[in-house]
């Protein structure tokens, strides 16, 4: 009698670990569109926090709903952060706060479950650079097939792909989601998925300010990037 096989358990990842390994290359560890990656891994946050009942978007006002521990450290960082103010910030201003920590704290979320390692490398034989290439590609292969079934192929999402496909979108990120499609085609199959009818309506209310927010991000830092150019 044979045993059944079953496919190994996908190790949990939040929404911005997800961003962050859709951008690190898997063998270098270098990281890609960080211009656009780092404000979607914060924006992430607020998404995620969302989808956990623990905030809530009103008038473009962010404001704790539920102050309880998720058990995720970027999570509960976050919120603690948010919680600990004593007026309600806007969508934009916490995510540009949250920028940086959030990265860092993505990476560090990958590293301590295994998926990435992180190497320091001297660049010219003078600079110190950190790379985080692929330590274990299952996660990674998951998110990527999650997204070809529901953007290319029509499948209907779960929520946290909704989110995912909605962060993607906003930051403009679709060529690193989908590589070799059809770049129009997967961009508007995203942007569907994105305005769809798919989450509640709390939810809905912060991946709407998050893209809006991203969107403007996106649009200064590639105007800063063609003004330096010049």
């Amino acid at each position: 009698m044979h045993t059944p096989m079953h496919p190994p358990t996908e190790t949990p990842t939040t929404l911005g670990e997800q961003l962050l390994l859709l951008s690190l290359d898997d063998e270098s560890g270098a990281a890609k569109e960080t211009a656009k990656v780092a404000p979607a891994i914060s924006a992430a946050l607020l998404v995620e926090l969302a989808l956990a009942g623990r905030i809530e978007v009103s008038d473009d006002k962010v404001t704790v709903v539920d102050a309880t521990p998720l058990g995720e450290s970027a999570l509960d960082r976050a919120l603690a952060d948010i919680a600990g103010r004593d007026k309600p910030g806007r969508t934009r201003d916490w995510i540009t706060r949250l920028k940086t920590d959030a990265a860092a704290w993505a990476n560090r979320g990958l590293i301590e479950k295994g998926l990435v390692r992180e190497e320091k490398k001297k660049v010219l034989g003078l600079f110190s650079v950190r790379r985080y290439p692929e330590a274990d590609g299952s996660a990674e292969a998951a998110v990527r097939r999650r997204l070809d079934e529901v953007v290319l192929r029509g499948a209907t999402p779960d929520e946290r792909t909704a989110c995912l496909v909605a962060l993607l979108h906003g930051a403009k990120l679709h060529r690193l989601a989908f590589p070799d499609a059809d770049a129009r085609a997967s961009r508007d199959a995203m942007e569907a998925i994105a305005h769809g009818q798919w989450s509640a309506a709390a939810v809905r209310q912060v991946v709407r300010a998050a893209e809006e927010t991203l969107a403007v991000l996106v649009a200064v830092t590639a105007t800063t990037t063609i003004v330096a150019g010049n």
